[in-house]
């Protein structure tokens, strides 16, 4: 049980309902949705995607772009354990998490004069809403379902079989990202950006597994009565009750540097690099049962956001019509986990990105992008929360210029994933538990997920 916790909870992290890396959210405006490639934006939203195209904004003064995105994941762990029988009658279970996030805003602001440029960008740089698995986790009941197997071999008369018990695990992340900075035009055809973001982080965990029964001889009796007995005292780890509630929390800051080249009035070639943000989060813990000291109040444990690269370029085939694409690189591995598990991971993400806007008049125009995510992450990494997935995104919607200074942009955004299937010969880690005392048991797990996400914005100049 202790280290099935510790796997959970102390290894694992809630990643970002949104699109990104592992800990790294890159939609952070709703014309993002709508095209996804952003890397060489001469608009407002290039406050985030590239801070140094904003010397090309199409006049002095101020813009503001005011964004909120409504985003909502499924994740589903298909566990495949032969001892599930015994809570349900089947040895594959569905262990769901859901997460809906109605308001996720975030704010991009500008004010150019002649060839400078003052920038910000505030919103939700990782994270961004609560998961909740109503019935837990494959590993959290695993432990329990193997609990009458091993009774039966130490007392096979008593007629031990069946189980049931009570497990939830609600898990929630969000990283407030405030960035500002400065843009420079060396010429009309080249600029420069340098500024800086402030990251906070807030994570918080709570779980519990209880009301353990096992069967015995055709009755459900509490693990509790049967842990009484000091016969059965050697399972107090594997049935045990647990519960926890832990906050985590740190801040770190990112330096960003970013250059922009625009060529014949129809190229525009962006480049961004994000430094890590070394962070360390703080424990601030209410309950912890666990028996796991790695919860305790006041534990520090290493959360890096990892360094990201960023290319894009546009082009205008004709006034009307954009075409546009990008590349992104994450530095997984460079950035610190707890337990070292940046080691897992082979390089880091990739993610490659394209997109076409249509302007149908002076009032509206029409866009969408797809993007194509390759995770470096390797099978010793997945786990029941912490699992990266390749995966496909498709955004498409379109934009009203109500007048000549406002306008608003509409979207939706859509990612699917490919399943991961991960096999342990060890599945509810009883044989590494108990150094090899009971035989190991093997299962499978699936990994699946699913984001969609809709957005509104308005854009203002003056």
């Amino acid at each position: 049980m202790k280290k099935l916790f510790v796997t959970v909870f102390a290894l694992c992290s809630f990643t970002g309902i949104n699109a990104g890396g592992l800990l790294t959210n890159t939609n952070q405006n709703v014309a993002f949705l709508r095209n996804i490639a952003r890397d060489a934006s001469i608009e407002i939203d290039a406050a985030y995607s590239n801070p140094a195209g904003l010397a090309f904004l199409n006049r002095d003064g101020f813009f503001i772009s005011l964004n909120n995105q409504s985003a909502f994941q499924k994740r589903t762990i298909t566990g495949n354990f032969a001892p599930f029988a015994g809570f349900g009658g089947s040895a594959e279970k569905a262990f769901v998490g859901e997460a809906k996030a109605w308001v996720i805003p975030s704010l991009q602001a500008a004010y150019k004069f002649g060839d400078w440029v003052i920038s910000a960008n505030i919103g939700v740089a990782g994270g961004g809403g609560t998961l909740d698995f109503s019935k837990g986790l494959p590993s959290f009941e695993s432990t329990v379902a193997i609990a009458p197997v091993i009774l039966n071999s130490m007392q096979p008369a008593a007629g031990f079989g069946g189980y049931a018990l009570e497990s939830q695990l609600k898990g929630s992340s969000m990283t407030i990202g405030a960035q500002l900075g400065a843009t420079y035009a060396i010429n009309e055809y080249f600029s420069l950006y340098a500024g800086a973001r402030y990251n906070y982080v807030s994570n918080g965990y709570e779980g519990y597994l209880r009301n353990i029964q096992l069967g015995m001889g055709g009755n459900m009796v509490p693990a509790t009565t049967l842990l009484a007995n000091p016969a059965f005292a050697p399972l107090a780890g594997l049935i045990g009750e647990k519960e926890l509630d832990c906050q985590q929390k740190g801040a770190g800051i990112a330096p960003i540097f970013g250059w922009d080249l625009r060529l014949f009035e129809k190229l525009n070639i962006g480049v961004k690099y994000e430094f890590k943000t070394a962070i360390e989060i703080k424990n601030e813990t209410k309950t912890n049962t666990t028996g796991v000291a790695d919860f305790n109040d006041g534990t520090k444990t290493p959360y890096d956001l990892p360094a990201l690269v960023t290319v894009g370029a546009q082009y205008d085939i004709v006034p009307q019509v954009t075409v546009s694409a990008g590349y992104h690189h994450f530095f997984d591995s460079d950035a610190k986990m707890a337990n070292d598990k940046q080691k897992l991971i082979d390089g880091g993400i990739n993610e490659f990105l394209a997109g076409i806007e249509y302007r149908i008049n002076s009032l509206f125009l029409v866009s969408c992008g797809a993007q194509f995510t390759r995770s470096g992450v390797t099978d010793a990494y997945q786990t029941d929360l912490s699992y990266s997935l390749n995966s496909y995104s498709v955004g498409f919607g379109g934009a009203i210029d109500v007048t000549k200074n406002i306008r608003v942009n509409l979207a939706y955004f859509f990612t699917g994933f490919s399943d991961w299937t991960k096999k342990s010969t060890d599945y509810s880690n009883l044989n590494t538990l108990t150094g090899g005392l009971f035989p190991a048991t093997a299962g499978t797990d699936v990994f699946s997920r699913t984001n969609k996400t809709f957005g509104i914005g308005l854009d203002f100049r003056f």
